[in-house]
């Protein structure tokens, strides 16, 4: 099928990010956000900003939104059951479904709903998008990376690559996309959480001795329990993560760091929460996570 809109839930700096790039290329036509009632009324009339400049972007209420031929999630991890409930009227049998939440377990949240043939699992990564006071910031768009799981029909992959390159948003297409997902998961631990935990920003976490070498063991950890699940990160591949880093603005932040910022709940359940249980599950030592995760969790608190 070919694909002439993209449908997102969540409109925040990711959110933000791909679907001011699409409406740059095709024209505001090509997307549309979709928010449920409430956050309608809260939000949808702001004032939004792209690099300083205004930018008007469709978005709508759910009873109101088109048929979704792309889906795309793009909200925190504990709004994703809230984000399907939304979605569910709008979903098709041939909607085809990209989710950009954090961790490795939203696909699976999908397929349980929609069914896996339509759902392509992809990450973003390489960006360093920043959405405070109503205004993105970036110096990197990144890719989004897709590739088929088991179950994905071949065709959807080629369809949503194909409106990805017709919208100007750089993609990869991945021959182990489980790889990916993982790999963007090392580092997601790695220089989220260490951000979060300090209050760094991507200069910080790749300047300072202490933030460096927690950032560093976090991933190391993650390296151990992704080979306990069959999934081979290397030390090259980690050593890149942290070069990637070194490479943003250096005031720029990650997710979890703007979460501290605006005292929102953050997602260290998908990161440290995933590694300390899995490296329970396969007797792995994980104490920087575990250390993390306590951090984090005090620092929520305090709110």
């Amino acid at each position: 099928m070919g694909i002439n809109r993209m449908t997102i839930i969540g409109r925040g700096a990711i959110g933000l990010l791909y679907g001011s790039i699409a409406a740059a290329t095709l024209g505001s036509d090509a997307v549309e956000y979709v928010m449920d009632d409430e956050r309608f009324e809260r939000h949808a009339r702001e004032q939004i900003r792209v690099l300083d400049k205004p930018c008007d972007l469709p978005t709508v209420r759910g009873k109101d939104a088109h048929p979704a031929e792309l889906l795309v999630l793009a909200v925190k991890a504990g709004g994703l059951d809230a984000a399907l409930d939304l979605a569910a009227p709008l979903v098709e049998p041939g909607t085809r479904i990209v989710s950009l939440l954090n961790g490795i377990t939203s696909e699976d949240a999908c397929a349980a709903r929609f069914g896996w043939e339509g759902v392509v699992p992809a990450v973003a990564q390489g960006l360093d998008a920043t959405y405070l006071d109503h205004n993105l910031r970036y110096s990197c768009p990144g890719h989004i990376h897709i590739g088929a799981a088991e179950k994905t029909a071949p065709e959807a992959v080629a369809d949503v690559a194909s409106f990805f390159e017709r919208a100007g948003i750089p993609r990869i297409i991945e021959d182990d996309i489980r790889h990916r997902l993982w790999a963007k998961l090392m580092l997601n631990v790695g220089v989220n959480q260490t951000t979060m935990a300090f209050g760094g920003t991507y200069g910080t976490v790749t300047s300072d001795p202490e933030q460096i070498r927690c950032f560093v063991a976090a991933m190391r950890e993650v390296r151990a329990v992704a080979a306990a699940e069959g999934v081979e990160l290397t030390e090259a591949e980690l050593t890149g993560m942290f070069e990637l880093c070194a490479q943003m603005a250096p005031d720029g932040m990650p997710s979890m760091a703007q979460d501290r910022v605006m005292r929102r709940p953050t997602e260290v359940e998908e990161f440290s929460g995933t590694i300390v249980r899995l490296g329970h599950e396969h007797d792995i030592l994980t104490p920087q996570n575990e250390w993390l995760y306590q951090r984090i969790r005090e620092i929520e608190a305090s709110w």
